[in-house]
Order: structure tokens, then C-alpha cells, then sequence
């Protein structure tokens, strides 16, 4: 049977490698991920047939060894981005360079799409569905996988014809520089750069977003997609990621604190000499009020921690537990976005800032909680204001956080200050003064009227 002859070392043009140096070539297919392009060991495997298809596989694997980042460029890029996002923002790439170049995309299919979409949307994986429509656009699968979305779930079509055309657009606008391997000054492939790296933006923040269902919410959704818009809201919160390399010094003075207090009865005749001395002849001991507590600090925005009203609150309470959060917008759990500021007894050794955001108000109410020793005073420092991890008011978030507050009397505070007061108080958070805790204050009214 005649085959098919590739020499990839005759591809040239690269300005982001010195040398020439060989490849092996391994059979492959024409079905998906049976044909491959291994920059890194050089290793090309591609289907070896004359037919049109084969001819076709083999430009695309051809084209990535042409074009596509080393595994170096990819990796600087991953804080930022998705890898699967990538991925197929770079198979969006190299397909529209190959139609480009005269070559029929449209054979590059192989039947599976169809079914394949329609399974993603019936099992509401949206982030794969996005991913996966960005490889195929523009090519002969396009059509049967958007088919299979419309059947699994009709209503993601409005969001993925928004992608599609802004896909389209950002590969439109680095037209001259689609294919260029020069190094920018980031040290990055100018075309990659470009075009891949910014469709890897879109498709990541697109995978995480709540699939608008409403016309506002289409309009929105819209909107983030657009270049240094706002990202789009993800009906959910991000996961609290704590900061264990933060160091902590032990507060003075805190193992000194008296725990238990003079009383006229008791078991434990712990002062006799007040027999004589005191006139209410209080001999006994009596465990005193807990110096602990935990305190949740929002730390999104402008708020400070000024060091003299920690130093305050440690006086008040050397046993007491303080977590501040914050949650950079978009952040892919690579940051710390959670702080233990004080732990029973230490204290961080300088406060860090605020990562703009909220984004992880209910996991870090959880977190407190579920650190709770007895019952203890909780007092939650907020503004009232819940975010997802787009930083997006969100309701159900907010009912959420409201009915752990209420469920487990968490006292609200608008500051550090009026934190320290209410961990000596035994009373919850007045019903007069909920109106100025925002979302979370109206939403824990109306649960009292219900």
C-alpha cells in the first residue's frame, strides 16, 4: 500500500530555537487524539495515508510543529490561564492557519461530535463544552458538535455563539502575526502571544462563569468578553486557600491570664484569706469568661489593620482566633487568599493587604466555625456585601452566608473595634442595627419576618 512521506525537518522559519535536529515519525490516525505533535521529544504521529483527510491530519501536526509554544512558553502562562483552555485555543489557531493556506478543515471530523456534545450538555460540564467548542470552530465538526449541544441543552447556544464570535475576532486582529515564532518582549512567541494566549483568557474566565440564561444576563456575559472587561459572574464562591507560610510570634503575656475569678460559692475554696479581707467573703473560684473567641475579618477593598487595634484586641482576648480573607478576582486557587492573623495565643508577625475582592466569605465562615470550641463568641467584621470569586453580588451566596450567621448566632461588626467590644457581650447582633450590614443585614430581616 503506498504511504504518505513526512519530513518535518524541512519545516523552517522558527525564530524561537537554534538547530536543526531530527524527528521520529510515528503512524497515527485519523480519529481525535490519534494524531499528535511532540515538540519536546520531537516526535511527530500522524495517519500516513493519500486521502484527503490523512493529508489533512498531517498539515495540522505539521503546523503545530511550526508554530506552537515549547513547553516552557506554556508554563509561564498557567497562573493565569487553564491548560485545557490552552490547549484548544491553540487547536483554534493552527486550524485557521491551515484554511488560511487553501487546506479543507472541514474534513477534520471523525463522527464522534455529535454525541460527544450532546453527552457535555445533558451532564452540564460547561467548562469542557466551552474548551472543546473553541478546538473544533471551523472545521467539518463544528456544526455536529453545536447539533449535539442543542439537543443536550439548547440554552448554552446563545453564550457559545458569543465566544465563537469573539474568537473569531481575536484571531482576525493578529492576522499579521497569526504564525510569527519571533520572541516578544515577555519572552513569549509573538503569534501565540497574540491570539492563543489571549483566546486562553477568554475560554478560562468563560469556563468558570455561570451560563447566562436571561437576556440581561446574556448582555453581561457579552460584555466580558470583551477586552479588559469585567469577568463574568460565577454564581459561586472560590476555594479558601490559607496562608501556612505566614509567621507568628507569641503575645506576651497571654499564658499569665487569670481563668478563673473570686465568688461567694463554689467547690474549690481557692482564696481564704478573703474570709478576713473581703466583706462578701468571696474564697471560692469561679471559671472566668472566656478570653477567646474567633473573629472573621473581611479584608476586601479599603479596609486596614491598623496594628495598635490588634494590639487592643489581643489585650482584650489573647485566646482568641482571627482569620481575615480576601479573594483576588479570577485567581485559580494559586494565591493564599485566607490568613490566620491570630491563633490562641500567637499572632502573625505583620498583617497582610487585602486581595481586592471577597470571593470566599461563606468558606471562611466555615472555616471558623468548624474551629469553634464550645460556645464561644463568633463575630464576623463585614460590610455585608457576599461576592462570588468573580467578585459578583450574588443572592444565593448571600442566603447562604445570612443562614450561617443566623443559624449559628454569629455576631456582624462593622469593624475591628466593634469586634473587640462584642466578644465580651453576650447579646447577638441587634435587629436595629442589621440595615447597615447590606445584603447579608436585609436578607437575615426578612428571615426574621418569615
Amino acid at each position: 500500500m503506498t504511504s504518505g512521506v513526512v519530513f518535518p525537518e524541512l519545516l523552517h522559519g522558527r525564530d524561537d530555537e537554534k538547530g536543526l535536529r531530527t524527528w521520529t515519525i510515528k503512524e497515527g490516525s485519523t480519529m481525535r487524539g490519534a494524531a499528535s505533535c511532540n515538540l519536546a521529544e520531537r516526535v511527530l504521529e500522524v495517519p500516513l495515508g493519500l486521502g484527503a483527510t490523512e493529508r489533512v491530519v498531517r498539515a495540522h501536526e505539521l503546523m503545530h510543529a511550526r508554530v506552537s509554544p515549547h513547553a516552557h512558553h506554556l508554563a509561564r502562562s498557567l497562573d493565569e490561564v487553564s491548560a485545557r483552555a490552552l490547549e484548544c485555543a491553540e487547536e483554534f489557531r493552527v486550524n485557521t492557519l491551515l484554511a488560511r493556506l487553501h487546506f479543507d478543515v472541514g474534513v477534520l471530523r471523525d463522527g464522534t461530535e455529535k454525541l460527544g456534545g450532546r453527552r457535555l450538555a445533558e451532564a452540564e460540564v460547561w467548562p469542557e463544552a466551552v474548551c472543546f467548542f473553541a478546538a473544533v470552530l471551523g472545521t467539518g465538526a463544528e456544526k455536529d458538535y453545536v447539533s449535539g449541544i442543542r439537543h443536550g441543552c439548547s440554552a448554552w447556544l446563545p453564550a457559545l455563539r458569543a465566544v465563537r464570535k469573539r474568537a473569531l475576532a481575536i484571531l482576525d486582529q493578529a492576522t499579521t502575526t497569526l504564525a510569527a515564532t519571533r520572541l516578544n518582549d515577555e519572552g513569549l512567541p509573538s503569534g501565540y502571544a497574540a491570539s492563543t494566549l489571549v483566546l486562553a483568557r477568554v475560554l478560562t474566565q468563560t469556563m468558570e462563569a455561570r451560563v447566562p440564561t436571561t437576556p440581561e444576563e446574556l448582555r453581561v456575559f457579552r460584555r466580558s468578553l470583551e477586552s479588559g472587561a469585567r469577568r463574568p459572574a460565577t454564581g459561586r464562591f472560590a476555594t479558601l486557600v490559607l496562608d501556612n507560610a505566614i509567621e507568628r510570634t507569641r503575645v506576651a503575656g497571654s499564658r499569665n491570664v487569670r481563668r478563673t475569678r473570686p465568688a461567694t460559692s463554689g467547690t474549690v475554696l481557692r482564696y481564704p484569706g478573703r474570709l478576713v479581707t473581703d466583706e462578701q467573703r468571696r474564697a471560692f473560684a469561679r471559671r472566668a469568661p472566656s478570653r477567646g473567641g474567633i473573629i472573621v475579618i473581611d479584608q476586601s477593598g479599603s479596609m486596614d489593620l491598623e496594628p495598635q487595634v490588634m494590639e487592643e484586641l489581643l489585650r482584650r482576648a489573647p485566646d482568641a482566633l482571627v482569620l481575615g480573607y480576601s479573594h483576588r478576582p479570577g485567581d485559580r486557587g494559586r494565591s493564599p487568599n485566607a490568613w490566620l492573623l491570630c491563633d490562641r495565643g500567637t499572632v502573625a508577625a505583620t498583617y497582610p493587604s487585602g486581595n481586592v475582592g471577597n470571593g470566599v466569605d461563606g468558606p471562611a465562615l466555615r472555616w471558623a466555625l468548624a474551629r469553634r470550641q464550645g460556645d464561644e463568641p463568633v463575630v464576623w467584621v463585614t460590610d455585608g456585601q457576599v461576592t462570588d470569586s468573580h467578585d459578583h453580588p450574588d443572592a444565593t451566596l448571600t442566603r447562604e452566608c445570612a443562614q450561617l450567621v443566623r443559624r449559628h448566632r454569629v455576631r456582624l461588626a462593622r469593624d475591628v473595634s466593634d469586634a473587640t467590644a462584642l466578644l465580651r457581650s453576650n447579646r447577638a447582633t441587634a435587629s436595629s442595627t442589621l440595615a447597615s450590614f447590606g445584603r447579608v443585614g436585609r436578607e437575615l430581616l426578612e428571615m426574621g419576618d418569615r
